[in-house]
């Protein structure tokens, strides 16, 4: 055995190579050691360096004084049933002393506890050195053990055996412990953070089913800044986002909070998707200027059927038609949030009865082996044979793209369904609308118009009468504050009456107390007296809507 590398550890020894002593020593080398033993110079100078002692050599030390200085644990079997040659007192003082002879398998309970004897028989047979890190035994101490195979000497009738070198790195693996613990904690804290700041219960509204699913990165993954809402706008229209913080941890989840409660404010406003995402842009530089993030907001009209969108670095939304087919929202797409100078605009994508669309963060798609068009293709190809309810689809999605609890990074996934009626169901949603022609002559023919759609729909004679105030109310105000065109539209789902008044000026309505002596002022007031609620907004092509709602009774 070499034992060069331990024998520079001992006191007054110096490490020197192990050679034969046959082996021819160049002139150069013998004047060093010359030199090293106090010898004169060779021409006999008395003016040479003067005598020094020398220090002992590898082979003046002798195997066991070595493995017993040794404070790692060392022990020496033999034989293929491993019986004990040879313990040091460092492994004497860690586990006792050791019956020579026996075998280890008897006498060594701690190699058991380590996991070391089929490790032994391994090296044993292969002849080759095999190490294990961290091993607790049952003291609580942690060892890392390397296994050295001894060969056998057929001259001395000696087996061959195993060396058991095991250092203790008790302290490294509580460190270690007390690391992963910390690491743990606060990935529980980020994850708890990120739950409890996503909607806890996803609003539903009349005209579309909606399923969404967050799924943390594996242990080894932090946890990011993935987020989803769905908001509903008033009129039958609801707003959908998606998000991804590029960031991770707690400081990640608390400015998604932050963005989505945001988002949530000014969608109230009603503006038009590009519009929020231009606020939201400046307002994700205020919160943290070193974190971007990702972010499509989606405007869901069940008048029109179509998805008004826009997207800041987000990836595209995806929208499954009846028959399978898988149209992509590719345009218009602007930098993330926070980078600033960008104007976001808007753009349109068919979400007709009988279609899904899919809102996901970058997590589903993209893969380190693989460009992240081609992890969108895949996603296209699993919501092609996609079917059942949005809760259905989002699980499938995720198992067709290899999503296990493991996964290296976060993922979101929020799954948009506008279903198909048919018989009774259909039943419960009808549109009416009538174009506002003429003068104040317009208002009884909407009323009239009104009443008679109103008692075609079987409502009560109180919800008729409340429904033809409101909308006299509304059309009236846009007869005296808007302009032409004017056009008053009622529709019914199976939860709410809508009435909604649109015309070609753009000045928002806003409710304010009228004074007693005031001839006009109190229609919108009377209109909020009497709806379960009501608002306005600005519509794309100039002008506005002002609309009401009205619960229906169950």
């Amino acid at each position: 055995m070499n034992f060069t590398r331990w024998s520079a550890r001992l006191p007054g020894t110096q490490r020197r190579a192990a050679r034969d002593d046959r082996t021819p020593v160049p002139a150069a080398r013998v004047e060093y050691a010359q030199a090293d033993t106090g010898a004169g110079p060779p021409d006999g100078d008395p003016d040479g360096p003067g005598e020094r002692p020398a220090g002992p050599t590898l082979e003046d030390l002798s195997a066991r004084d070595i493995l017993g200085r040794l404070p790692a644990l060392v022990a020496l079997v033999h034989g293929p049933d491993h019986r004990i040659t040879y313990v040091n007192d460092a492994y004497t003082a860690a586990f006792g002393p050791r019956p020579l002879n026996a075998p280890a398998a008897e006498a060594m309970p701690e190699l058991t506890e380590l996991s070391l004897l089929p490790l032994m028989d391994q090296v044993l047979r292969s002849g080759t050195p095999r190490t294990v890190k961290s091993r607790k035994a049952g003291s609580g101490n942690s060892y890392t053990v390397t296994c050295t195979p001894v060969r056998h000497d057929r001259a001395k009738g000696h087996e061959g055996g195993v060396l058991v070198y095991a250092a203790d790195v008790t302290d490294h693996a509580e460190a270690a412990e007390r690391l992963r613990t910390s690491e743990s904690r606060h990935r529980k804290t980020a994850v708890t953070l990120q739950r409890s700041l996503l909607p806890q219960e996803l609003e539903q509204p009349d005209d579309l089913r909606i399923a969404a699913t967050y799924q943390p990165g594996g242990t080894d993954a932090a946890v990011g800044g993935d987020w989803y809402d769905v908001i509903t706008l008033g009129a039958g229209r609801t707003a959908l986002v998606i998000g991804d913080v590029m960031g991770r941890g707690v400081r990640a989840a608390a400015v998604m909070g932050q963005l989505r409660t945001a988002v949530r404010a000014y969608a109230r406003l009603d503006l038009p998707p590009h519009e929020v995402l231009q606020l939201l842009d400046g307002l994700a530089a205020e919160i943290d200027a070193s974190q971007i993030a990702t972010c499509a907001y989606a405007v869901h009209d069940p008048n029109e059927g179509l998805l008004v969108y826009s997207s800041a670095g987000h990836l595209p939304i995806l929208v499954r038609e009846e028959d399978g087919t898988v149209n992509r929202a590719e345009d218009p797409t602007g930098p993330p949030l926070g980078t600033g100078g960008w104007i976001h605009t808007s753009g349109t994508i068919a979400l007709p009865p009988g279609s899904t669309a899919v809102l996901y963060t970058d997590g589903l798609v993209e893969r380190r082996s693989e460009d992240i068009d081609e992890g969108v293709a895949s996603l296209e190809r699993a919501l092609a044979g996609a079917k059942g309810s949005p809760q259905v689809v989002c699980d499938r999605l995720m198992r067709s793209l290899n999503i296990t609890a493991e996964h290296d990074d976060d993922v979101a996934v929020l799954v948009v369904q506008h279903p198909a009626r048919t018989g009774a169901t259909a039943e419960l949603f009808h549109n009416a609308s009538l174009d506002l022609l003429g003068g104040i002559e317009a208002a009884p023919r909407a009323r009239a118009f009104a009443t008679g759609v109103l008692t075609s729909w079987r409502f009560p004679m109180e919800l008729c009468e409340l429904g033809v105030l409101a909308a006299g109310e509304l059309v009236a105000n846009s007869l005296q504050h808007g302009t032409p065109p004017m056009r008053l539209a009622l529709r019914r789902t199976d939860r709410r009456l809508i009435i909604e008044v649109t015309d070609g000026d753009d000045h928002l309505p806003r409710r304010r107390r009228a004074e007693p002596g005031d001839e006009a002022g109190r229609g919108i007031s009377i209109v909020a007296s009497i709806a379960t609620s009501w608002g306005s907004r600005r519509t794309p092509g100039g002008g506005k809507a002002v609309w009401c709602e009205f619960a229906l009774p169950q």
